[in-house]
């Protein structure tokens, strides 16, 4: 059966194109098939590309391609073939899926709720994203609310389980926190949450174009342009939480900083850069937050259910704060199309887009 794959190289995730694909007439025993319907497309997108090898991003959905890899996005999908009883043709789904028109799943531990998938390749990556929402018994689900929840709930969730951490470790002695890349959505999320804690202050790092719409949002109690980062006080205690993934940048930060830097988290890549990396860098080593081990760490301790309302319930604030302010810290924009997505990803990957919007691809 031919279908269409936006594939991007491992190497650039602004060289992407769109190519045809053939799969089997029917999914295999056991498995569904599932169309792709309405995914959020924003910076994390390009994190999972620039992170692909290190994070095994990459093997999620795998090409047969040298080269090239499928870059997952979260959202909504439906089924439209099924060999599994429990689920039905029609049904609606919440998770994360290819840039593809469809996907086969191999669905294990069925519940009325949700389902893992068990495809051979996917036993061993992490089992947050191999976790598939049945949308008619998602309380948290409307369909009028689609673009939304593909937009915020991946974004959202990092953003609380990040601040959830840091608050953990006590902030890891210090008294602020500096967000890189502050216009991105994962980064206002974040600074939400820290304010909803309390404790620390909370400092924007941006860029001069970005500058009035950051002060603007009302959740950093300071915003300090890149050119002049050599402007924050060297002698306080600082969490760094990079969210820009621009290696020049995180070394300009920690040089100045060097001994009262406690704490160098990297989450994302709101853009691709070819700056240096792996060079010594003054102050604590950077280190990867991975969201998955956080909601393992919450899962145990509160249960799921209670770490779902938890993220739920600030979820709502912060999207409430979000498309109801004056004006809108985000307005939504829906594209059709995986041509549409690869002029995205591209613009994307290269910093030129409008931090207000959320864009939201529509596939059928």
């Amino acid at each position: 059966m031919a279908f269409e794959r936006l594939l991007t190289a491992m190497h650039d995730p602004a060289v992407v194109r769109v190519a045809p694909a053939q799969g089997a007439a029917e999914p295999a025993p056991a498995a569904v098939r599932v169309a792709v319907r309405r995914v959020a497309l924003t910076t994390n997108n390009v994190t999972y590309a620039l992170f692909g090898e290190r994070m095994q991003y990459w093997q999620f959905f795998p090409t047969g391609e040298a080269g090239w890899g499928l870059v997952p996005a979260w959202g909504f999908a439906d089924v439209v073939a099924s060999r599994v009883p429990e689920l039905a043709v029609g049904e609606r789904l919440y998770g994360y899926w290819p840039l593809a028109s469809q996907v086969d799943l191999q669905p294990a531990k069925v519940s009325p709720f949700a389902f893992t998938d068990a495809t051979a390749h996917r036993a061993a990556l992490p089992a947050a994203y191999n976790r598939y929402q049945r949308c008619a018994a998602d309380p948290g689900y409307r369909a009028g609310d689609e673009s939304a929840l593909a937009l915020l709930r991946p974004l959202f969730g990092t953003a609380f389980l990040l601040a959830d951490f840091l608050h953990e470790q006590g902030w890891f002695g210090a008294r602020r926190v500096v967000l890189s890349s502050a216009s991105s959505k994962t980064a206002m999320g974040t600074a939400w949450c820290l304010r909803e804690i309390g404790g620390v202050e909370i400092v924007a790092l941006t860029s001069a174009t970005h500058e009035v719409f950051v002060r603007g949002l009302g959740v950093y109690d300071a915003v300090q342009r890149y050119d002049a980062t050599e402007a924050l006080d060297a002698a306080q205690p600082t969490v760094f939480a990079d969210f820009s993934g621009d290696a020049a940048q995180r070394a300009r930060l920690h040089r100045h900083l060097g001994a009262a830097l406690v704490h160098s988290a990297v989450i994302g890549a709101t853009q691709y850069s070819e700056g240096p990396r792996g060079e010594s860098l003054p102050g604590p080593k950077p280190t990867f937050f991975f969201a998955p081990e956080q909601m393992r760490v919450r899962s145990q301790a509160w249960g799921s259910a209670e770490l779902q309302r938890r993220v739920g319930d600030a979820q709502q604030r912060f999207a409430q704060r979000a498309f109801d302010a004056q004006p809108p810290w985000l307005r939504i924009v829906e594209h059709r199309g995986l041509p549409a997505a690869a002029e995205l990803m591209q613009a994307m990957a290269r910093g030129q887009v409008d931090p207000a919007l959320g864009h939201v691809l529509v596939l059928g």
